[in-house]
């Protein structure tokens, strides 16, 4: 079984597959959010929410800088793990009554995204790195920077109030 698709042969090609797959990534991830939104009861929360799908617009225009650096129309390809956080995050939510109980779980999948996209983040600064893409490293570490920012917020939330009020 094949990881990656017949047409990934050099570090470039796997490269452009990853920012690809993060741009996908990053468009449901900017689908999410409003659902996340609506369902999320702690202002806190719903704040932090709103202020994060802003950042991820701003996020998405980093990425199509990237793609215009190199030559690219920004393309997404298909990120099952993505796909898959996101299906996960919408069955459980799917499945709570108790407000509390959905805010902490809101939270938790928020993290699992934020995760997600900070590992893909920091491969892809540490590979344009490498290639000598470093205008494209720079965006990205401002996106990297962002994402661990807003996992603190989630974590320092969860565990100062919707944890407690779950």
């Amino acid at each position: 079984m094949a990881l990656f698709g017949a047409d990934i042969h050099t570090m470039d090609d796997l490269y452009l597959h990853t920012l690809q797959d993060i741009y996908y990534a990053e468009k449901q991830i900017e689908k999410a959010l409003p659902k996340m939104i609506d369902k999320a009861t702690a202002p806190a929360l719903k704040s932090g929410f709103e202020m994060h799908l802003e950042e991820t617009r701003g996020q998405i225009g980093r990425l199509e800088q990237v793609f215009s650096l190199l030559g690219e129309k920004p393309k997404a390809v298909t990120c099952p793990a993505i796909d898959g956080i996101i299906k996960e995050a919408n069955e459980i939510a799917g499945d709570i009554d108790d407000k509390g109980v959905m805010d902490a779980a809101l939270a938790a999948a928020a993290q699992a995204v934020e995760h997600y996209e900070i590992t893909r983040y920091g491969t892809l600064i540490a590979w344009s790195k490498e290639l000598g893409r470093t205008e494209c490293a720079d965006l990205f570490a401002l996106t990297l920077e962002e994402e661990k920012a807003t996992d603190l917020k989630l974590s320092k939330l969860a565990e100062n109030r919707l944890n407690h009020a779950a």
